[in-house]
């Protein structure tokens, strides 16, 4: 397929953070681009004000005149039922409909390539590359899963050259990509009902750490069974962070490699995870040939991405923490991120979990995560593309948790519920419309103090 040939794009589930990247790269290439979303949120009115055109109805006399089958991409998401209107109505006109992958990899195959694959760490990783090879001056475009803090954008760069994308395991679609240098930052299960058990899920990783031609530019934590150029925490490995301080909340680190050691970078997202995530962008850009000054400076001017340990609230009396989290390992992360950060005070914790069955899949470990927080409060679980399974709620999620101080809330009495807290840290936790809330939580907090 060649993209110079189509004049219009049209979106089917437009407002997702992958989705809405590939309409700002469009947009900017002079695409005429639309598209259909079920909800309008702060990202699509962002798409509109940019003269994107976006309507939430599916109904076929809402695609715009002049999207014909012979000039028009149709783009669709995995989110979207089968069902849809519109999707159907492409189909049956034999437009050209593809998946939000395999666009990816078409735009991929004509570009150098960096992926970064990961259960957990994809989007903050791409992220803090993007960043580094952007401003070192890098002819890059990057679609990253987030909004970073510095573009306040999920599409950095309009280069044509070079590409970073996040490698999703989820539907398998990391298999679309063309990677030259790649890494996977985690394995660990997810996605089962895809998959059905983890030895899957590890031989669909494997499958595309062998689209990386050169072994050596295949990047992997220590722990995984996979070859390739090895990225640690004090530990034995390729490229290893060290002699790690925290100066005014932001890690101090230096980065050994096989012939030198690199003093002092700094990085100011907290977790050690962040710290890992940080290491492994570094590891990339190098091998790229990025200069160790220049990461040294991106990595000091990283902000962090909208929803990843984002800060709503910083005083000394009262600490907000927004976060993605939807997995038992990402909730451990902002766990240990929050202990470290901030020892001896009382944490609420509000979580929102995402699907029935990755809740079922994992009842076990979250009940542990969340187990850890001094306070929980569990809102529904937010069914995203999922039927109820019978049996599986907040409610039963919550009589395995071993912490005495916990709640089901309906979204209706969270304000109140937070507002006779006695906690001095609080962190909301999810992948669902829990970020919809962020406001509302904030202005409560914000009369506490």
């Amino acid at each position: 397929m060649n993209l110079n040939q189509i004049q219009n794009v049209f979106f089917i589930g437009i407002g997702g953070i992958g989705m809405s990247a590939l309409a700002r790269y469009f947009h900017a290439l002079g695409k005429n681009v639309a598209g259909y979303d079920k909800t309008q949120t702060e990202l699509t009115d962002e798409l509109v004000q940019s003269g994107i055109s976006i309507h939430f109805k599916d109904q076929i006399d809402l695609i715009p005149v002049g999207f014909v089958q012979e000039n028009t991409l149709v783009v669709i998401t995995p989110a979207v039922p089968v069902s849809h209107s519109q999707w159907n109505f492409f189909i049956e006109q034999n437009f050209e409909v593809k998946k939000r992958a395999a666009v990816l990899g078409i735009i991929t195959k004509n570009t150098f390539c960096f992926a970064v694959a990961g259960t957990h760490g994809k989007t903050t990783t791409s992220g803090i590359l993007a960043h580094i090879l952007y401003q070192s001056g890098v002819d890059v475009t990057s679609f990253l899963g987030g909004i970073l803090e510095n573009y306040n954008s999920n599409l950095v760069g309009n280069g044509t050259t070079v590409t970073v994308v996040e490698a999703d395991e989820f539907d398998r679609s990391f298999l679309h990509l063309h990677p030259n240098i790649a890494c996977i930052t985690s394995m660990d299960a997810d996605h089962l009902d895809i998959y059905g058990n983890s030895a899957a899920i590890e031989a669909s990783f494997e499958e595309f750490a062998s689209k990386i031609e050169n072994p050596n530019h295949l990047l992997v934590t220590t722990h995984l069974p996979l070859k390739g150029t090895t990225v640690g925490i004090n530990e034995q490995a390729n490229f290893q962070a060290i002699n790690i301080r925290i100066e005014k909340s932001t890690y101090v680190f230096d980065i050994k490699t096989k012939n030198e050691i690199v003093k002092d970078v700094r990085f100011g997202l907290p977790g050690k995870h962040n710290l890992l995530n940080a290491l492994m962008a570094f590891a990339m850009a190098k091998i790229y040939g990025v200069s160790d000054d220049d990461s040294k400076k991106a990595l000091a001017s990283f902000k962090g991405i909208k929803r990843r340990f984002s800060y709503q609230i910083q005083t000394e009396k009262l600490v907000y923490i927004d976060d993605y989290a939807h997995h038992p390992t990402e909730i451990n992360a902002v766990h240990q991120a929050v202990s470290e950060l901030y020892p001896g005070q009382k944490v609420l914790a509000i979580f929102q979990p995402h699907l029935f069955s990755r809740t079922r899949d994992f009842a076990a470990d979250f009940a542990k995560s969340l187990s850890a927080f001094d306070s929980v409060l569990l809102l529904d679980i937010y069914p995203a593309r999922e039927l109820p399974i019978e049996g599986v709620t907040s409610n039963w999620l919550l009589d395995m948790m071993t912490n005495t101080d916990k709640k089901v809330v309906n979204k209706s009495d969270l304000i109140s519920e937070i507002a006779k807290s006695t906690a001095t840290v609080f962190v909301t936790i999810g992948a669902g419309d829990i970020g919809v809330l962020v406001p509302s939580i904030k202005k409560a907090l914000n009369e506490k103090v």
